[in-house]
């Protein structure tokens, strides 16, 4: 059943986001851009305070791990709706771990929980889609499928509203490629049938906002645009768009990060039917060519 929320944003609301990373930050201006009548909690790893962020004051509670600002509760039990962007640690969701009580006993009426693509794994450049068996090779992939089993029993178990947005590569106009070809820091990898999906940020913050009205709990959504490519086709039409000569390639034996590593070890095409149908979304960047001529503009 899709329930509606409409009546909550004529009220105001309350907003708790785990996290503040770019994604919260742009779901956060479109918020304001919206001109919506909310109040919103924060949380990050260092010290309580108030912050400011676009002109829109909150508050900011201290909570890593399992340590955490003891007001912060109270501020969690009196939220309306709730944003779950922090990564799992030690394979776990740090989020349900630590305030289950609270999620068990929700009053929330919107749950979303930021998961990512690589709990797919390597399906050698196939297409998947939410019905795809995951099966993921790297542990922060194994870490993230955890995570959702986690919160889906809850769904089951306590009726909680929960939705999972599993995200494929993020990129926004401060993170791109065109940036890290500006400072020598991209690399070009050479691998046969690699393939890769990404979304613009603005996008994802886009179909947070719809979800607001339109939800549906228990419910499982790939965010991508409608274009997967290689590293390499990406570069190239990176590189073109600003005149800079495309880096030299090395092969995956090379590559020095873990996390880089475990990227190339997955290759898949990911649909996104079920978030544009579901969502009624047209993205506003459908391809990584849209996004970097914006990008560059």
């Amino acid at each position: 059943i899709v329930k509606s929320n409409l009546k909550n944003m004529e009220k105001r609301f309350k907003l708790f986001f785990f996290g503040f990373g770019q994604v919260a930050k742009y779901f956060l201006n479109k918020l304001i851009q919206e001109k919506y009548n909310f109040d919103l909690v924060t949380t990050n790893t260092k010290k309580t305070e108030n912050k400011i962020f676009n002109k829109f004051n909150f508050k900011s509670y201290y909570f890593f791990n399992n340590k955490f600002d003891p007001q912060l509760l109270n501020e969690l039990e009196n939220s309306n709706k709730v944003l779950i962007s922090i990564p799992p640690i030690e394979g776990h969701d740090v989020v349900l771990k630590t305030f289950h009580k609270i999620f068990k006993e929700s009053k929330f009426d919107w749950i979303t929980y930021l998961s990512a693509t690589s709990i797919y794994g390597n399906k050698n450049g196939e297409w998947v889609d939410e019905n795809t068996n995951p099966n993921p090779t790297s542990s922060r992939g194994i870490a993230r499928l955890n995570a959702e089993k986690a919160w889906l029993e809850y769904f089951k178990n306590y009726k909680i509203p929960i939705q999972i947005f599993r995200l494929a590569g993020i990129y926004s106009n401060e993170n791109n490629v065109l940036k890290r070809l500006k400072l020598g820091t991209q690399t070009v990898i050479e691998k046969k049938n690699h393939y890769f999906s990404r979304i613009h940020v603005e996008d994802i913050a886009e179909i947070l906002f719809i979800s607001l009205k339109k939800f549906n709990s228990g419910e499982i959504f790939n965010i991508s645009d409608d274009y997967p490519s290689s590293n390499i086709e990406l570069v190239k039409y990176a590189a073109s768009l600003i005149n800079i000569k495309i880096p030299k390639s090395i092969s995956v034996d090379q590559i020095e990060s873990e996390m880089l590593k475990d990227f190339y070890k997955d290759s898949k095409k990911i649909k996104n039917q079920k978030m544009k149908s579901f969502f009624e979304h047209n993205l506003k960047y459908p391809t990584f060519k849209e996004g970097l001529e914006f990008i560059k503009n």
